[in-house]
């Protein structure tokens, strides 16, 4: 046999042979192959750019495109690992019997470029299979007219052939500076060499509770929405850091303390799993922390992108709460009068019918808040939680549009804010008010309360109003006028058109008559922002349920070969134990133990992360105008339940792979 025909012969061997080990590391291959190649051909189509809100979808598919990209090089690397350990032995064995380490470098080489083919052509093969029925997915979502034809991105071929191929190029040399650095007698055993049974270190266990108790307790006092997104990545930091140091640390200072029990310890169903557990806790805590992250991840995503989709209507209403929504900069004269006449008559005569109308004036501005202090010196500004935003609403308007009487003084005031922070008195900009009293409800605030910044609605009395006016002069008193008109969208929007028609020739005289002047105006409706939010939130459903399915398939993954690799560890310690009268049904028992904890300890510390997230969570969805909490709930419960049911499927799948290995 020639020499060069050699290697690629036993490097196929090798793969037929260690197919249990290779076979879950090329479908990974190939499916993260497939799903970076999707994503490629979904940034770079030609229907994707003429889609409603194409600068979101853009901006969504490049970020998908990033992270799968990255996640496929971390992830590869890590299950490459599992692959090496397991074949040192037979790399040692190599050695031995006379090949060197370049001989078994060739070795390695053919291998990897056998894996980079299939990873390529299958993987690439099954993207552009599945990439028409994914455009049809986010059309789907998105409400969007599923473009003509069947196209393969030459892009995408491309992007995806160089990222993989770098990804192996990296895997080979790192395994050929594995083997490169190791001793015959090292890769012969390295397969078998397990952990030392770890210290208990106790600082790092206590370091990991205060990491965790440090990202729970921003997430559970964080109370403005600006705030949490500058902290969010805070807590996610500190959570893995504090999930990273409980499972290596904590875990084997509980796992010893169970040992120190007698009574429980030297049980057949206790001793097995404490003691095996013990032994490679290093290693185990790792994997368990790795999953229980992974698991985090998905839950998250799923039911925050879930609900972003779903309560796509409520969002759009809280944004825009009337069908169409007129905003006039400082209404002069008769302005106000002529306006409000010509949009009725321009809405009559697209045949539709005014509701629900909202008519309020008001003077609006941002502003610090210290206290009870609310001032403009933004130069000092860094804390978001203090972000205010004042209305200030004089006390004849109070009284057109709400019905009551109130008479004020110069420095009071009545006060309305959803969430206050105030107590009874307050200065604005240098002047002394007192709160007369605290409104229950305010007419016409959910269509100008913020659901970001933190909002106050203030009544003063209309000298008060003028002053304030006159000092802020950068802002101008606004008139909002709001109202429903019904009919399909299209009708919506040509009667936007007609009202902002109106508005434009409503103050020409033709006989010199003065109908008021105004400074600016602007229309805006319902139906025209409808496309781009479902656009929006559509792609970022279409994200997360793509990025979930890369983890999951990532977290299963590193269950198998976790499991696989326990079993070949377990395999001699249960025969032992088999042999000193250790019955089959303990060793079942002992395993149903053992692999229950390996399971079920990563998802539910996945659960106790996304419960102390939901409040967080609820605030960053509020920068989405999404309030409705309890949508979030029911979206966060029927994701945690149906990926526990995945889970279980792949529990009870890897536990007869355990227990065939092992008996």
């Amino acid at each position: 046999m020639r020499k060069t025909a050699f290697y690629p012969k036993l490097a196929s061997q090798n793969i037929r042979r260690n197919k249990q080990f290779y076979l879950p590391f090329i479908l990974t291959c190939i499916a993260t192959t497939a799903l970076f190649y999707i994503m490629c051909f979904l940034t770079f189509n030609e229907g994707t750019g003429n889609m409603p809100g194409t600068e979101y979808i853009s901006f969504i598919l490049n970020l998908g495109c990033i992270v799968i990209g990255l996640f496929s090089a971390i992830f590869l690397f890590y299950t490459n690992s599992f692959l090496m350990k397991r074949r040192q032995k037979e790399l040692g064995l190599y050695n031995i019997l006379g090949m060197g380490k370049g001989n078994i470098a060739a070795v390695l080489f053919f291998e990897t470029i056998f894996v980079l083919l299939i990873t390529l052509v299958f993987g690439l093969a099954l993207g552009i299979l599945l990439s028409k029925l994914t455009l049809l997915l986010l059309c789907k979502l998105i409400s969007f007219t599923v473009p003509y034809g069947f196209e393969i991105s030459v892009k995408g071929l491309i992007y995806s052939g160089c990222l993989f191929c770098g990804i192996f190029l990296l895997i080979l040399i790192s395994n050929l500076v594995r083997i490169k650095l190791s001793k015959p007698i090292e890769l012969l055993y390295g397969g078998n060499v397990g952990e030392k049974e770890p210290k208990t270190r106790w600082i790092l266990a206590i370091l990991g509770i205060l990491a965790l108790g440090a990202g729970y307790y921003i997430a559970i006092t964080t109370e403005a929405p600006l705030q949490a997104i500058m902290l969010f990545f805070v807590a996610v930091v500190l959570v893995i850091i504090g999930t990273y140091l409980l499972f290596t640390a904590s875990s084997i200072a509980l796992l010893k303390r169970l040992r120190s029990r007698p009574n429980y310890y030297y049980k057949t169903r206790h001793f097995i799993p404490v003691s095996g557990m013990i032994y490679r806790m290093k290693q185990n805590a790792v994997g368990l922390a790795n999953i229980c992250i992974l698991a985090t991840m998905v839950l998250v995503m799923v039911s925050g992108t879930v609900c972003l989709y779903l309560g796509t209507d409520d969002a759009l209403e809280t944004a825009y709460p009337t069908d169409i929504i007129v905003e006039v900069g400082a209404p002069a004269g008769n302005a106000r009068e002529t306006l409000k006449a010509a949009i009725a008559e321009a809405v009559a005569e697209s045949g539709l019918h005014m509701t629900n109308i909202s008519d309020l004036s008001y003077l609006d501005f941002a502003a610090t808040r210290e206290g009870n202090d609310f001032g403009d010196d933004f130069t000092s500004y860094v804390n978001p939680s203090d972000n205010a935003y004042l209305f200030f609403i004089s006390v004849s308007e109070y009284k057109r549009f709400s019905g009551e009487d109130a008479v004020l003084s110069s420095n009071e005031a009545l006060a309305f804010a959803k969430d206050s922070k105030l107590t009874d008195s307050f200065s604005c900009f240098g002047k002394d008010f007192t709160i007369k009293k605290w409104l229950t409800a305010f007419p016409a605030v959910s269509q100008k309360a913020s659901v970001v910044s933190e909002d106050y609605f203030f009544v003063v009395s209309d000298e008060t109003f003028e002053e304030i006016n006159a000092v802020q002069t950068a802002n101008t008193v606004t008139w909002y006028y709001g109202f429903d008109v019904g009919g399909t969208l299209d009708e919506q929007g040509a009667c936007r058109d007609a009202v902002d028609s109106a508005i434009g020739n409503a103050l020409v005289s033709t006989d010199g008559t003065d109908l008021g002047s105004f400074s600016y105006s602007s229309v805006s409706s319902r139906a025209a922002y409808r496309d781009g939010f479902y656009s929006m939130y559509g792609g970022f459903l279409f994200l997360g349920l793509f990025l979930g399915l890369v983890f999951i398939i990532a977290t299963v993954l590193i269950i198998y070969y976790k499991q696989l690799s326990e079993g070949y560890d377990d395999k001699e310690r249960f025969e032992i134990m088999q042999k000193v009268g250790l019955s089959r049904p303990e060793i079942r028992k002992a395993i149903r133990s053992q692999v229950l904890v390996v399971f079920f300890l990563p998802l539910g510390m996945a659960v106790v992360h996304i419960a102390f997230a939901f409040k967080m969570i609820t605030k960053l969805l509020l920068v989405f105008n999404l309030t409705n909490v309890t949508l979030f709930a029911l979206c966060t419960l029927g994701t945690v339940a149906l990926f526990a049911a995945v889970y279980g499927i792949v529990y009870l799948l890897t536990a007869k792979v355990y227990y065939k290995l092992v008996s």
